[in-house]
């Protein structure tokens, strides 16, 4: 230890605790464990895998042995998941210091045991989406490739798995796994958004879809669209009110190219409608329209000198 770290050690504890003290929204002493943000990545690859068969992992999958490999992998998920579920419940401010502990425990294996059922669900909706993605890519040559590689098919299935915990009740694991989305696909779909059937992402960098987007069955967009809000409204005391929709309503069929920008919670796409690259939209748009922009004129001169 340096001699300066030495000499005044008690003055810098001193001045660090005392700015706990002061901005106490910062720490959490006296608080339970937060979930762990590496685990609940894993559990989401373990979930992948379970919905996946034979795509990710280390075994090789057959007829005889997918029964024992399913099972075993609900055990250790279901485990692994109502340990971290009961964090995020037993975490929150309003629990504190949780004096019913076996209470919290008991819902957070339920709402595991409730998500394992959904599975097969959640299975349907992303064969769907990857069809789309096959239909919608020439560039595509296999499922088995929108699967594996795809940026966009990863945010996409990322998002189904953590709308559904949303709605189970658990939106700060639903939150860390679609912030790791973001931070390795650069998509950014809050899990709170609603999205239907057959929905496709192109290239997926850059595309943002807020917590209460709306989006209908077979929609198509591109890398660096905007799914936003226009404005926040506030309460008496200055604070944003919260719950009230504020990103767009996308209907069935609409495509949005690349750049696009569609703001407001009372902005309604509608139906087979064509957004045209780097437009930017905050009103209604009827259905079976296409929206672009004009042309920015383009003056070419030659290189050569005469």
């Amino acid at each position: 230890m340096s001699r300066f770290v030495n000499q005044n050690l008690m003055q810098i504890t001193e001045e660090i605790l005392a700015s706990y003290d002061m901005d106490p929204k910062t720490q959490r002493i006296g608080e339970r464990f937060l979930p762990s943000r590496t685990i609940i990545v894993e559990i989401l690859e373990e979930i992948r895998r379970l919905i996946f068969p034979g795509f990710f992992g280390h075994k090789m999958l057959t007829p005889e042995n997918v029964r024992y490999h399913v099972g075993n992998l609900i055990i250790q998920l279901s485990d692994r998941m109502t340990e971290q579920i009961n964090y995020c419940i037993c975490s929150s401010k309003v629990c504190g210091k949780c004096h019913e502990p076996t209470v919290c425990r008991q819902r957070a294996d339920q709402i595991t045991h409730d998500f394992i059922r959904r599975v097969p669900e959640i299975r349907g909706m992303l064969s769907l989406d990857a069809q789309a993605a096959f239909d919608g890519d020439p560039a595509a040559k296999s499922i088995d490739e929108i699967i594996y590689s795809y940026p966009g098919y990863y945010a996409v299935t990322v998002y189904r798995i953590a709308h559904e915990l949303l709605l189970l009740g658990v939106p700060l694991m639903s939150r860390i796994m679609s912030e790791h989305a973001h931070s390795v696909t650069g998509t950014d779909i809050h899990p709170g958004a609603q999205i239907g059937k057959r929905f496709f992402i192109d290239h997926a960098t850059g595309v943002v879809i807020g917590e209460t987007c709306h989006i209908g069955d077979d929609v198509k967009i591109y890398q660096g669209v905007t799914l936003g809000a226009l404005s926040f409204p506030r309460d008496e005391r200055g604070r944003v009110i919260k719950g009230l929709q504020r990103h767009p309503t996308i209907e069935d069929g609409v495509t949005i190219y690349a750049n696009a920008t569609i703001l407001g919670g009372q902005t309604v796409i509608g139906k087979g409608v064509t957004v045209g690259g780097n437009t930017f939209i905050t009103e209604s748009i009827s259905a079976d329209t296409t929206v672009a922009v004009k042309p920015a004129e383009l003056k070419l001169r030659s290189k050569k000198t005469k």
